[in-house]
């Protein structure tokens, strides 16, 4: 490519050459929308304008300039004694007034700190009565604003030291990176804090502000440099660390609600974590039990058996879905149903804590996630399926079930069923191929992965309702399930509002629809409760089906706004060793 033609006599700045790119350019383009593209590039004021800084700034530095003077604060000091001696009028008293103002004496401060070149902090000079025995000490001055230095302190049991415990990442103390886990504290402002307890060094860093020094012996333990992680969990419970007797400092504590999305700071301790809230502006991270930590104590406080989800009594005690159209009251003919990898007890054993999630955004021409349906029998789970299908069949699909039952003759392969041998239909149980399946008069039905697969594979949204045990099964990379759990109104508006609904039943696959019973709402509501309790941190959204039409759109909007944070497959890591030791914020 030729030199830029710039015109003789004068060396050519950044601003000239940018202009003179698009025509130098020109006789190397082979398309118009190209040159077009490198006019309008080129053309852009907005660059053009930051060119012109950038040039302003480099001849400023070029041409080294000096102030005229370096006291400028003094000269104001000067002149404001100057006018108050004058007769007052009213252009001295406004600029009295002016000089006055903090905002004008920083100004000047900050132009002779520049003018003078004062850059460093005016440290106080080393002791002189140091004894050459005594170990090496560094003299630290951090500034503290109103927020806390992020760091704790502890006395140790066996040498009565006072050492620094933890440092909170983002904190004050972490970013001037001079403090460090295991320095020992000899004084603060002057203050030796040898006879001091912890809680009496506190009150002292309370109630100081600005510039605070500290004596320290450095730890002689190195810490390996560390780097922002970027592991985010969802917390599956609230916590309130000032009702936590177990945190080893309140102050320090991080309070969140079930649901919130944390951003781990450290794992170093395995009992505390240390953790923010995402997109919390305060950089300064909180006190958080670990994963193993807080599932120890929830598993200590469990009672030994969990409500089970029907009752043994009730009519409806188990079944298959209604999108199976098989019967739920009668207990006989259903003699397996809905086994899945794991049971219902296996189910009943997890602890949830946290789980580890990721940034989710679809991405353009990737599959849609899963939208699972949760409910007690009866809630209206068919009927919102049913308007989504309607509102927009286009957009969303259901799967078609399995079964090992002959086909009938108005009946075709792949519409209402897809129809199999009762061998292969055993083969696929073997290998975990389906989410849900069970037993009806010799013949086995069921929900198959591969189903799922074929609605996500159109491009469209796939609705699936399943019992919750089987919802963690399907909590994969490949699924991303958006759960919606459908729970139903008090008993009082259930009987208002489902007087006249009739609830399906049959002892065959064409169903049958009957009145609800007062047992029914009794079930619904008692479901309904144990499943939120069980498995309600599996839930990204609760719906209730108070009326269809509301609830309808409730689902409606939740499903198209799923994209948000999901779930990745594995939990948290523990690292490092920590102990329930009690510390004080500074």
């Amino acid at each position: 490519m030729p030199a830029l033609a710039t015109g003789a006599g004068h060396e050519p700045g950044l601003y000239e050459l940018l202009a003179a790119l698009p025509s130098q350019l020109q006789p190397h383009v082979s398309r118009p929308e190209d040159n077009t593209f490198l006019q309008d590039m080129f053309g852009e004021r907005s660059l053009h304008s930051l060119v012109k800084i950038h040039e302003r700034l480099q001849h400023y530095e070029e041409s080294k300039p000096v102030p005229v003077l370096d006291s400028a604060a003094a000269l104001a000091h000067e002149l404001s004694e100057e006018l108050e001696r004058k007769p007052a009028n009213g252009e001295i008293k406004e600029l009295l007034k002016l000089l006055a103002k903090p905002h004008i004496k920083s100004l000047l401060t900050v132009h002779d700190a520049v003018a003078q070149k004062s850059y460093d902090p005016e440290l106080p000079p080393l002791p002189e009565d140091i004894d050459d025995d005594e170990d090496s000490v560094k003299i630290i001055r951090l500034v503290k604003n109103k927020e806390p230095l992020g760091a704790t302190i502890m006395r140790d049991e066996h040498t009565g030291a006072i050492l620094v415990a933890r440092i909170m990442r983002g904190g004050a103390a972490d970013r001037s990176g001079l403090i460090h886990v295991g320095d020992e504290l000899k004084e603060v402002n002057g203050i030796p804090v040898d006879d001091k307890k912890p809680e009496e060094i506190i009150r002292i860093l309370a109630q100081s502000q600005g510039a605070i020094t500290f004596k320290v012996v450095p730890s002689v333990k190195e810490e390996p440099p560390t780097k922002e992680p970027k592991v985010f969990v969802k917390a599956l419970f609230d916590y309130d660390p000032k009702e936590d007797k177990a945190i080893p400092c309140k102050e320090a504590g991080l309070a969140f609600k079930k649901g919130s999305i944390l951003q781990i700071m450290s794992q170093d301790d395995a009992t505390w974590w240390q953790a923010k809230l995402e997109g919390d502006a305060n950089p300064r991270a909180g006190l958080i039990p670990s994963k193993q930590f807080q599932e120890r104590r929830f598993a200590l406080r469990r009672p030994v058996a969990t409500l089970p989800f029907q009752r043994s009594s009730s009519r409806r005690s188990s079944g298959f879905r209604r999108s199976f159209r098989l019967s739920r009251r009668d207990k006989k003919t259903n003699k397996s149903m809905y086994e899945c990898k794991k049971s219902e007890m296996y189910d009943m054993a997890d602890v949830p804590t946290y789980e580890e999630v990721t940034p989710y955004r679809r991405q353009s021409g990737g599959k849609h996630r899963l939208v699972v349906l949760v409910g007690p029998t009866g809630v209206g789970l068919n009927e919102l399926k049913r308007k989504l299908l309607i509102t927009d069949a286009q957009h969303f699909s259901v799967t078609i079930p399995h079964t090992s039952r002959a086909k009938r003759n108005q009946e075709s392969d792949g519409v209402e069923y897809h129809f199999i041998s009762k061998n292969l239909f055993e083969t696929d149980i073997h290998n975990n191929k389906f989410i849900e399946y069970g037993e009806y008069k010799g013949n086995y039905y069921g929900t198959s992965l591969d189903s799922v697969r074929s609605v996500l594979s159109k491009d469209k949204v796939c609705l699936l309702d399943v019992q919750p045990h089987t919802i963690k099964h399907l909590r994969t990379a490949e699924f991303k399930p958006f759960v919606v759990f459908v729970k139903p109104p008090a008993i009082e508006r259930l009987r208002e509002t489902r007087k006249n609904a009739r609830i399906i039943s049959g002892k065959d696959d064409k169903g049958s629809a009957k009145p609800f019973t007062e047992e029914d709402f009794q079930e619904m509501v008692s479901t309904a409760q144990s499943m939120e309790t069980q498995y309600g941190h599996l839930f990204e959204k609760v719906i209730v089906n108070d009326d269809l039409s509301a609830a309808f759109m409730l689902t409606l909007m939740a499903v198209w706004s799923r994209g948000g944070r999901v779930y990745s497959q594995g939990g948290c890591s523990e690292v490092g060793g920590g102990g329930g030791r009690k510390d004080g914020e500074v």
